[in-house]
């Protein structure tokens, strides 16, 4: 058992660091005014190799492990966890279509996926089907030329920005066993979007709903067979899971760090208020609660990594562990700030926002307790 991080993980770590620090965090607060991320960003995270972070060296990714991943969005998150979280659902479909889709396909699209020139959606979520995902209803009816696509999907990062859709649709019966995986380049007649969502955080990522009406898509854009479209993606769950409480993690330890410095300056009855003791058990118990995270999560991503039958349990109790520990940490922060904390030009007030979603989205931290009762139970019997 080795805890430390090899050469080439803090490698990793630190790539990916330098980049965000350089080139995302100075422009953080401006993309969420615009409410957008420049597109030209992209392909300039993509040189790094982060287009494809575990696709198969195969297809031209980078074929780093999960635990590898986290280590990536850690870092970026640490400059903004929305623009981090953007990437993991870019990389939550690159891995999928590596995964499943046909050596035709995978010759057309993927090498513009991993430069990161088509940014990629992902679209399971739709106004009337959230955690309960399987009873999604958009429709996909074969035609002679393809499918022809009829249906909403909500909730979608990119929506009416990305290049791009990889979407689950139903092409047979009620029920999981009935979707499919379609690829949906943006442009396709029939495709369009809703408006813009105001949302808390994460403003920087335009979000819309997805709609189709009578969007026709070519028979090869189908990813792998039809009717396993459900089980391709809830595959990418377990890692989407750890990139987002990686999101959570970075964007805790920026939050704690910005907080010492800040305490370290603040004057209050003739000293420096990181030297009151009642305030320096509030940092302990932060650093605490951020070091047991970061550890839990970790192993969560070994776990993955190897194959171990807990996995998909262990990713779960840690994407709740973690996302709850973040938004606890810094919420302290923002207190220990007092009203400068809620003040934006502290960056503190951001980190708030941003982190809130994560105990809702990748499934929500609810779910997370239901697939651990039932990893639990079943161990039981």
């Amino acid at each position: 058992m080795d805890f430390a991080l090899t050469e080439e993980q803090t490698a990793i770590f630190d790539m990916a660091h330098a980049f965000g620090q350089e080139n995302i965090a100075p422009f953080a607060r401006q993309w969420e005014a615009d409410g957008t991320i420049p597109k030209e960003l992209w392909p300039r995270i993509g040189e790094l190799g982060f287009g494809g972070l575990y696709v198969s060296e195969e297809t031209g990714g980078s074929a780093l492990s999960r635990l590898d991943a986290t280590l990536v969005f850690e870092a970026l998150s640490m400059s903004c966890p929305s623009v981090a979280a953007f990437l993991s659902i870019h990389n939550m479909c690159a891995k999928m279509l590596d995964t499943f889709a046909s050596d035709e396909m995978k010759s057309r699209i993927m090498p513009e996926v991993l430069s990161l020139n088509t940014v990629l959606s992902y679209c399971l979520t739709e106004p009337g089907s959230g955690s309960d995902a399987a009873a999604l209803k958009t429709r996909a009816e074969k035609t002679n030329e393809g499918y022809t696509l009829n249906g909403n999907k909500a909730f979608i990062s990119g929506g009416g920005y990305s290049d791009a859709y990889v979407c689950m649709v139903r092409t047979g019966e009620d029920g999981p066993k009935g979707i499919s995986t379609v690829y949906v380049e943006d442009g396709t007649p029939g495709l369009s979007f809703g408006g813009q969502e105001i949302k808390m955080g994460w403003k920087s990522q335009p979000t819309s709903q997805v709609q189709f009406d009578d969007c026709k898509i070519p028979a090869n854009n189908l990813v792998g067979e039809e009717g396993k479209g459900f089980r391709y993606a809830m595959m990418g769950l377990d890692g989407g899971r750890l990139n987002i409480a990686s999101c959570s993690l970075g964007a805790a330890q920026a939050g704690l760090d910005m907080t010492l410095q800040y305490m370290s300056e603040r004057k209050a009855f003739g000293k420096s208020i990181d030297q009151f003791q009642g305030l320096q058990f509030r940092l302990a118990d932060m650093e605490i609660e951020l070091q047991a995270a970061r550890v839990f999560l970790r192993q969560a991503a070994w776990k993955l990594d190897k194959g171990a039958p807990d996995a998909s349990k262990h990713c779960a109790m840690a994407k709740k562990f973690v996302t709850e520990a973040g938004s606890k940490i810094v919420d302290q922060c923002l207190q220990l700030h007092g009203g400068y904390g809620y003040l934006a030009d502290y960056g503190i007030e951001k980190l708030v926002r941003d982190l809130r979603v994560h105990q809702i989205l990748e499934g929500t931290n609810e779910i997370m307790r239901v697939i651990v009762a039932r990893h639990l139970l079943a161990e039981n019997h």
